[in-house]
């Protein structure tokens, strides 16, 4: 497997392959494919950096174990995310899936280019998924009510609010969002 299309932006190459390894009898043979690999790099020296793996079905968070002769997998299908969120400081980003469930999953260390290129990919499939959902209801009839649902903007600000309380932005960012979608009134 060739792991140049992975570390275009400063994964480590030995990490990175070792993962790919691992992970090439592990995807489904039904067009199951690798999108996107971040790993992790804390500011002391990483021995044994966590990694994620994305791909158009599924999430693969890998924590290596034992001195890194082993690794442990958090494996989520992208069915099972309801949102994609990270968050930047200042020696890197920490990426957060949160499930359905309310569960979130997070990944600290993560460089900043790495991070927004894993978001990019991974709001992509969730967008993907929302569409294969959306085709799955079929011709099943929706009965609307007379009153006319929340508009896009009450949405977006209600969103807002919860990634707020779920303090995966700082007030600072929910209020400068906040007042930039209300000055589109």
């Amino acid at each position: 497997m060739r792991i140049d299309s992975y570390i275009n932006d400063g994964q480590d190459p030995k990490v990175v392959e070792k993962l790919l390894l691992k992970l090439q009898d592990m995807l489904a043979s039904s067009g199951e494919e690798i999108t996107y690999v971040a790993v992790q790099k804390k500011p002391a020296v990483t021995l044994f950096p966590h990694s994620i793996a994305l791909t158009n079905k599924r999430i693969f968070i890998c924590k290596s174990t034992k001195l890194g002769l082993a690794t442990e997998f958090d494996i989520l299908p992208w069915q099972a995310i309801e949102n994609l969120s990270f968050k930047e400081g200042i020696l890197g980003a920490q990426v957060t899936f949160v499930q359905h469930d309310g569960e979130p999953i997070s990944m600290t260390h993560i460089p900043k280019s790495q991070v927004r290129k894993l978001y990019q990919a991974g709001m992509e499939a969730l967008n993907a998924q929302a569409t294969v959902d959306d085709a799955d209801e079929g011709d099943i009839p929706v009965q609307r009510d007379a009153v006319e649902p929340a508009d896009e903007l009450t949405l977006k600000l209600e969103k807002l609010k919860s990634l707020f309380e779920r303090e995966l932005i700082t007030e600072a960012e929910y209020e400068n969002k906040k007042n930039e979608l209300l000055s589109q009134l």
